[in-house]
């Protein structure tokens, strides 16, 4: 992992009665930064400014004239200055203190929210060396709270590798159940199971690696916008692929043509590599010829 190169501040971790100073590291970047667009006059070419209208009155209202409000029924508002709203936010504290420990995998990822990377500051490298070690041989991970920016966050310190990471949490209150998604239930039968278990088995790898893809959608607006400054030339867009009708695809035969190609291939690579194909690609085949002849 490439260590990141600018500390954006700094916090204490504690649990029980030791304290880690730690340098605090933004996990998550774009390179290059974000792709966005700015809104032009067509004519001109010139920027634009967003203005706010009073829908009341119809005239343009500058900020100094503005105040927030929270709509507590319809077109009905409570209203509040900056100083009531600074005095709710949450005061930083500048300090993470580990509340409880649990395994990692109870936390489900639908949970995860913004990464952090922790990194020892001056003094502390044997305690924080000490956290981590004692959390990879534990297999769980330090749960928290962690104020900043004027929020409360839920938090959690986890190892990757030799560095301890913190993990923004999202509330219980801010994640849907997935009981709440209503999904039918069809009957599955075992041989539509035995051939979709097959074809995972085969497309299966030992571990993710995120190097082998691609933002494939950037790549192309960033190649665009280069076009357009170096050469001057306009980008002809192609024309969309027509949408499909909806056609009803039998189940078993898409699992079986899955195999199929996924067999052909594997004799392609045999026939040019001089190598045997993995035994469950030929254990797979014999299973889709014996379900073709039925």
């Amino acid at each position: 992992m490439a260590a990141p190169t600018r500390s954006i501040g700094s916090l204490t971790v504690s649990f029980g009665l030791v304290a880690i100073p730690a340098k605090l590291f933004t996990a998550n970047q774009s390179s290059g930064g974000s792709v966005s667009f700015n809104l032009l006059h067509k004519t001109c070419g010139s920027r634009l400014r967003q203005q706010y209208l009073c829908q009341k009155e119809g005239v343009v209202v500058e900020r100094d004239e503005m105040v927030k409000g929270y709509e507590f029924a319809k077109d009905q508002y409570v209203r509040f200055n900056p100083e009531e709203i600074k005095a709710l936010d949450e005061v930083g504290t500048h300090a993470v203190e580990i509340s409880e420990f649990v395994p990692i995998e109870s936390i489900d990822p639908v949970y995860f929210d913004k990464t952090y990377y922790l990194a020892p500051d001056k003094g502390a490298a044997k305690p924080y060396s000490l956290l981590v070690a004692a959390l990879k041989q534990s297999g769980r991970c330090g749960v928290g709270h962690w104020a900043a920016r004027g929020k409360g966050y839920l938090v959690i310190l986890r190892p990757i590798g030799d560095v301890l990471a913190m993990q923004q949490l999202h509330y219980a209150a801010d994640v849907r159940r997935a009981s709440e998604v209503e999904v039918p239930k069809p009957e599955v039968k075992p041989a539509e199971l035995k051939l979709a278990q097959q074809l995972i088995d085969q497309q299966t790898n030992e571990k993710f690696d995120p190097d082998s893809y691609k933002d494939e959608l950037r790549g192309r607006i960033e190649a665009a916008i280069q076009k357009k400054v170096e050469e001057g030339q306009e980008i002809t867009m192609a024309e969309p692929a027509p949408a499909g009708e909806g056609k009803v695809i039998d189940l078993m035969e898409a699992l079986r043509a899955s195999l199929e190609k996924k067999g052909r291939t594997a004799a392609q690579s045999e026939s040019l590599g001089g190598r045997k194909a993995p035994k469950r690609v030929e254990e797979s085949a014999k299973v889709v010829r014996k379900a073709g002849k039925r």
